[in-house]
């Protein structure tokens, strides 16, 4: 199995680093289903963390952990400045971003556009290594354009881990940087299980992490027979209550299963306290559309909680009344 932490206890299965997704709200959201999966910040480039509000990118909540922060460049010194930030501010492991194909992330010279340069991945590598203690690890994908033969992803690998990375999730697809959008560079180019279940095999000293299409309990525990570890993408936030049994059937731990009903409430006092923050609510409500997905009345419960007349004023007993309604399909009115 793939995550190695600090305290040595590894680490089946991660929730992907998704922009707009993976805040703190849906991180802590998460850890109501699950206390064991491991979880990642959105992608948060080093110009940001090293000139931008650090506490509005990088605080977390204690129940969030373990928990990875995901950065996104390609200067081996910045890089490492923010590592020594990321491990002091209490994260669990630095993941280097090696697979995002956005425009916006190329003109950057980082992302899935750095697999053209293992040997510059492999100095940021090393110098986030050596300055901190946690993991280091990279999100990577199969290939890009005309460099996605398994010759150049073993290649991509190898020179990589020759800086010391041990850990590698790969995301199952190319990418193509020209043509096509990042939404459809997660579903154009054919998944490529195989490759990485071979990568393992070639490459068996390295941790092997595998991404990519991944929606159903059965498949998690079928890659688990060829990889080390398991990472879910958007099927986690499309459907988070598949996260409800992992930490029994991946984990193998005695916890009581949750209802839906039952994570709203235990998320009613982290709601008062956000809002007391300064949060709005519908930063927090936005996450929890999906928790009712393939239940009766869903569509209610997610009309109920995106309705800008009720969140405009209302706190955590939004929660509450949505709940009620849900179960009930009362009508609410604007509070």
């Amino acid at each position: 199995m793939t995550k190695v932490f600090s305290d040595g206890a590894v680490n089946p299965l991660s929730v992907a680093p998704m922009m707009d997704h993976t805040d703190r709200h849906f991180r802590y959201f998460l850890r109501q289903l699950t206390r064991h999966t491991l979880l990642y910040t959105e992608m948060i480039t080093a110009q940001a963390i090293l000139h931008g509000d650090r506490p509005k990118l990088l605080d977390f909540s204690p129940e969030e952990k373990p928990v990875a922060l995901q950065l996104g460049g390609d200067n081996p010194q910045l890089l490492a400045e923010c590592a020594r930030i990321g491990q002091d501010w209490g994260y669990d492991e630095i993941n280097l971003n090696v697979g995002c194909p956005s425009d916006r992330v190329q003109s950057g010279n980082f992302g899935a556009c750095l697999m053209a340069q293992p040997e510059l991945v492999a100095q940021c590598v090393a110098a986030m290594q050596r300055a901190v203690a946690i993991p280091v690890t990279v999100k990577h994908r199969i290939g890009i354009d005309d460099q996605d033969s398994y010759e150049d992803l073993v290649k991509f690998v190898t020179v990589v881990a020759q800086a010391g990375c041990q850990r590698f999730t790969v995301h199952a697809r190319k990418a193509w940087l020209q043509g096509l959008s990042p939404k459809e560079n997660r579903t154009i180019p054919p998944l490529r299980y195989q490759d990485v279940y071979q990568l393992k095999k070639d490459c068996p000293e390295l941790a092997i992490e595998i991404n990519g299409g991944i929606t159903q309990m059965e498949q998690i525990n079928a890659h688990l027979h060829h990889v080390d570890a398991v990472m879910v993408g958007r099927a986690a936030y499309e459907n988070p209550y598949l996260f409800a049994t992992v930490d029994r059937d991946i984990y193998q731990k005695t916890n009581l299963i949750p209802s839906r009903a039952e994570i709203i409430e235990r998320m009613l006092p982290y709601v008062e306290e956000r809002l007391r923050h300064g949060d709005r609510l519908n930063q927090i409500t936005r996450h929890l559309l999906s928790l009712f997905n393939g239940q009766p009345r869903a569509k209610f419960w997610r009309r109920t909680l995106s309705d800008s007349r009720l969140l405009a004023s209302a706190g955590p007993e939004l929660l509450e009344k949505a709940l009620k309604a849900q179960q009930s399909q009362d009508v609410l009115q604007p509070v």
